[in-house]
């Protein structure tokens, strides 16, 4: 990662990747070219020629130890026949222009999301005192600094906040396609809402690039999904997944986090796509989360971590009766393999409680009409 890889997060922060917090600059006072060269960062690629683990890499390290697979080994796998010492910019950007988004997800908090607001002034969890954090100050002048280095990108990754609904995302798409760098794989993390927001049509655009992955955020169907993720509407989802069936050049894939929401639901909730034909069989992305500690699935009882266990033994029965590739079931197999791993339980389980309790107050809901408790 070190060595192609440039995640923009807050407030314009750089850092190693998406869930480090190895911190190398900030891009509202610096270039991508001052960054790219600095000493913080080379001293990081001399950590890892070294073979030194970083305790900065905590969640990579966690999730390895764990027998899931991290981001770290993805990377391996996406950009296998890379050869380090050719290359001297960063060829797979992960840009974030701000926390703007239309969602309120329960495992998400205002720092992520600007919906979230409101909510987080009244739980004193808000990052600052205005809903938009802005991560780049000045859009055009970012471009004027920085944009040539966009040219040897081989994939641009989105998130956000939510990218559908940001602006400063299709102002970049525009630059790719004035400058005719659509040569290039996009990809998305995204809640999958909105496919048009002011004049932008981001069908039209995603027409123009060579390639186009989309990983739409969703972590359960119907009653459930909606309250995981507040503002989703089921409904709306099935109707823009049917939108984009015809474009040839995107690839569409679930990528439900999980957590102590929905591990146990997921088997279910993965054939129910697959039978919809809202995905194919091998188009799921699993996330596992793991902070907060009090939404992750290791905070589950004993009792009921045996049972889910059992669920999805019975489910890779399933999944070998209907040919589901090793890929998928190793997926899910990380959730309980992670999930199995720690007792969270007595110690973040009555945070989950009291968190919970406090959201549902404030947003006129019941978790335990939704779902068995916790």
């Amino acid at each position: 990662m070190p060595w192609i890889h440039f995640h923009l997060g807050s407030k314009g922060q750089v850092n190693a990747c998406c869930v480090s917090s190895i911190k190398y600059g900030n891009i509202n006072n610096s270039t991508i070219h001052s960054i790219w060269n600095n000493e913080k960062i080379n001293q990081v690629r001399s950590n890892f020629l070294k073979g030194k683990i970083d305790k900065r890499c905590a969640v990579c390290i966690n999730l390895e130890l764990s027998g899931a697979k991290s981001i770290r080994q993805e990377t391996f796998e996406k950009f296998p026949n890379i050869d380090t010492t050719q290359i001297n910019n960063p060829i797979y950007f992960d840009i974030r222009f701000s926390n703007v988004c239309n969602f309120r997800c329960r495992t998400c908090w205002h720092g992520a999301s600007s919906k979230w607001f409101n909510e987080a002034k009244t739980l004193n969890t808000n990052r600052g005192n205005k809903a938009i954090i802005k991560n780049i100050n000045d859009f055009n002048q970012f471009i004027e600094k920085n944009g040539q280095f966009l040219h040897q990108a081989q994939e641009l990754y989105f998130a956000g906040g939510e990218p559908l609904v940001t602006e400063e995302h299709y102002l970049l798409l525009d630059y790719l396609i004035t400058n005719k760098i659509t040569n290039i794989k996009l990809r998305y993390n995204t809640n999958f809402s909105k496919l048009e927001f002011k004049n932008f049509k981001v069908i039209d655009y995603w027409k123009q690039f060579k390639s186009v992955e989309v990983l739409a955020s969703i972590d359960e169907s119907d009653k459930l999904g909606e309250y995981i993720r507040k503002e989703l509407k089921w409904e709306t989802f099935v109707s823009n997944r049917e939108r984009i069936r015809t474009l040839s050049n995107v690839t569409f894939k679930i990528s439900p986090t999980i957590s102590v929401f929905n591990i146990e639901t997921l088997p279910d909730f993965y054939r129910k796509c697959v039978a919809l034909h809202l995905i194919n069989k091998d188009d799921i992305y699993i996330n596992i989360l793991d902070r907060p500690h009090h939404y992750s699935a290791k905070v589950l009882s004993k009792l009921r971590k045996q049972t889910i266990t059992k669920k999805y033994i019975k489910f890779m029965k399933w999944c070998n009766e209907h040919n589901i590739s090793n890929g998928v079931k190793s997926q899910f197999n990380d959730c309980i393999k992670f999930m199995n791993e720690d007792d969270y339980h007595a110690k973040y389980g009555p945070i989950f409680i009291s968190e919970t309790k406090k959201l549902d107050e404030m947003r006129n809901e019941d978790y335990t009409t939704i779902t068995t408790k916790q």
